[in-house]
């Protein structure tokens, strides 16, 4: 995620926010196993051959990539690829939403509409995105005036950020 979640981040880079859009404008999808042909678990090499990222930097076991359609300034990242768990975490872009209609802009009322399940974590707020095998999570941080700054979604298992 962007700024917030520089906290977080081992490798600490520092990343700026997302611009915010009406929380009922339409969009592409950040679905509960990825963006596209993207998904969650995939390998480096895997990952690659959807097309749809550019690989950017490694820290250690992890590479940071970009979405190719939504690159990122020099100092952020658009996702993780973890060397042991594959592609462990794709933030959403300006004008990204969820299936369930939540992007950055939503106020966190409507977020806990949308995601009741919605759990506090320190420096971010957590929800299930999808069951079964591969299960992952959205991640939401809000701004001082509850609406979503940064959206993302992460893989429990993943080693790249706290």
């Amino acid at each position: 995620m962007r700024r917030g979640l520089a906290a977080v981040l081992t490798g600490a880079l520092v990343l700026s926010p997302i611009v915010a859009v009406p929380a009922a404008a339409a969009g592409p999808k950040l679905g509960p196993l990825g963006y596209g042909k993207l998904k969650i678990g995939q390998t480096k090499k895997q990952a690659r051959r959807t097309g749809t990222i550019v690989l950017e930097r490694s820290d250690g076991g992890c590479t940071g990539f970009d979405l190719k359609a939504y690159r990122t300034p020099d100092d952020e990242v658009g996702g993780y690829i973890s060397k042991k768990h594959g592609v462990v975490a794709i933030f959403a872009a300006k004008g990204m939403r969820t299936p369930r209609g939540i992007g950055i802009g939503a106020t966190m009322a409507q977020v806990k509409k949308k995601y009741p399940g919605m759990r506090e974590e320190i420096n971010h707020w957590w929800a299930p995105a999808s069951g079964g095998k591969k299960k992952t999570q959205y991640w939401f941080m809000f701004d001082q005036r509850n609406k979503l700054s940064q959206l993302g979604l992460v893989s429990p298992k993943q080693d790249c950020f706290n």
